[in-house]
């Protein structure tokens, strides 16, 4: 049950991060000035990169029960 429980909260923090990058990249796309590519590109492209590597990580590195 241990092992269930550090999966579910490793995928929450993943599913956030991957709504925020999204969140932001929405945002950003209001906009037609040059930061906001930077921001779409820094700030949202970062986001949805660590949601994905923190949802790989938890998948891998989880035992099995």
């Amino acid at each position: 049950m241990e092992n269930v429980a550090l999966l579910e909260k490793r995928l929450q923090v993943a599913g956030t991060l991957l709504i925020l990058g999204l969140v932001i990249e929405a945002l950003c796309l209001l906009w037609a000035k040059p930061i906001t590519f930077v921001l779409f590109v820094a700030v949202g492209g970062v986001l949805l990169f660590a949601g994905v590597a923190v949802y790989l990580y938890s998948v891998v590195s989880t035992p099995r029960s």
